[in-house]
């Protein structure tokens, strides 16, 4: 389970979409859950990258899921989740991954979720047996967290990153005038990685990386 960190524009969303068409280009198949944006605009904003093949939703190799209509259809749709309800929540997510056979799962975002619970404490709770169901299906999944351009802050509630295996943290950087996309590995357990900074560029055909030259005036 890898948190995919990072404020509004860094490219957390396209990333983690990326990383399910290759999934399912190798027959891995991949499960979206949508918080905040209706599925229907994600694929009309998804078409615009030549990396990204419908066919893959139509063949059910990529299944995408309106959370707030799984809100609705178990009676969840008040304004904050009770701690019993929590527990619904996380045995569903379950099940729709097995549902869909998926391997590889994406949550956008978790933070939006969380804001559903309100209370630091439930959600740090939600967080722990999330990761644990995700654990026990044996999935990969990308987490994605809505975090400020605070240096050394890396998750909301403080929990994430401790018990996620990986953090990556996207931000913008402004340098000369130019806004860059900067990605860096933070954590990522069981492998020796690098710890600098890339620059990437979200093309039609994917993300492009390329290491961050130092030089000039950064402001974040």
């Amino acid at each position: 389970m890898v948190l995919m960190a990072g404020g509004v524009g860094t490219g957390k969303t396209t990333l983690c979409l990326e990383f399910l068409v290759r999934g399912a280009e190798k027959g891995e198949k991949g499960l979206f859950i949508s918080v905040t944006e209706a599925s229907t605009k994600l694929l009309q904003n998804f078409t615009t990258f030549e990396f990204f093949r419908p066919d893959l939703v139509q063949h059910e190799l990529i299944t995408i899921v309106d959370l707030p209509i799984i809100y609705e259809r178990l009676g969840l749709n008040r304004e904050e989740l009770k701690p019993g309800e929590v527990d619904i929540l996380v045995r569903t997510i379950q099940d729709l991954v097995r549902e869909s056979g998926a391997r590889r799962v994406v949550v956008d975002s978790l933070t939006s979720v969380g804001f559903r619970v309100r209370s630091e404490e439930k959600a740090r709770d939600f967080i722990l047996k999330l990761g644990q169901a995700f654990s026990d299906l044996g999935t990969t999944s990308l987490m994605v967290a809505e975090v400020g351009a605070v240096p050394g802050v890396h998750s909301l509630y403080g929990v994430e990153e401790a018990i996620v295996d990986g953090v990556v943290m996207l931000s913008n950087v402004r340098r000369r005038g130019d806004l860059l996309r900067v990605l860096q590995v933070i954590k990522m357990r069981g492998t020796v990685h690098s710890r600098a900074q890339y620059v990437i560029e979200l093309t039609p055909i994917g993300m492009l990386m390329a290491p961050f030259l130092k030089g000039g005036r950064l402001e974040t």
